[in-house]
């Protein structure tokens, strides 16, 4: 049984030592509470990923209101509004996926462990294939 009445349960959870800090509970601590720092070479690599996949998801922005405004070639507009709708729903999912994918990359990095597997690149491929399939069928079914 421990005598030191600051010890007697167990560890202080993270941020208790710094007192601007409001004790965070159920959640994992902050990153700049994890581990150590990585080499800055590698935090900057991962901070260039994310900026490309938000670069990504503003370009999935932009191709969704273009096809609604300006595919008039394209199709009827119910359709060309359900295209643009699904690239812009898919650029904020790759948007909310890419800070997430950051993190977990960061948190990785610093605990020494193995990078986590890119699954947002196997959703936006995916997805990004069914909006082409569906644009290809409307191209050609609108010709005949």
């Amino acid at each position: 049984m421990a005598t030191d009445p600051d010890e007697a349960d167990g560890p202080a959870p993270a941020g208790a030592s710094d007192p601007t800090r409001p004790l965070r509970t159920g959640r994992r601590p902050p990153l700049e509470d994890v581990g150590s720092d990585p080499d800055y070479r590698f935090t900057l690599a991962n901070e260039r990923t994310f900026l490309a996949w938000i670069r990504t998801s503003l370009a999935l922005i932009a191709g969704g209101v273009a096809l609604v405004q300006f595919g008039d070639a394209l199709g009827p507009r119910p359709i060309r509004l359900a295209l643009g709708i699904l690239l812009i729903a898919l650029a904020g999912t790759l948007a909310a996926l890419s800070h997430h994918r950051w993190a977990a990359g960061e948190r990785a990095m610093r605990l020494g462990e193995s990078l986590p597997r890119n699954r947002v690149s196997v959703i936006l491929g995916y997805a990004l294939a069914a909006v082409a399939v569906v644009v290809l069928v409307v191209l050609i079914l609108g010709r005949g």
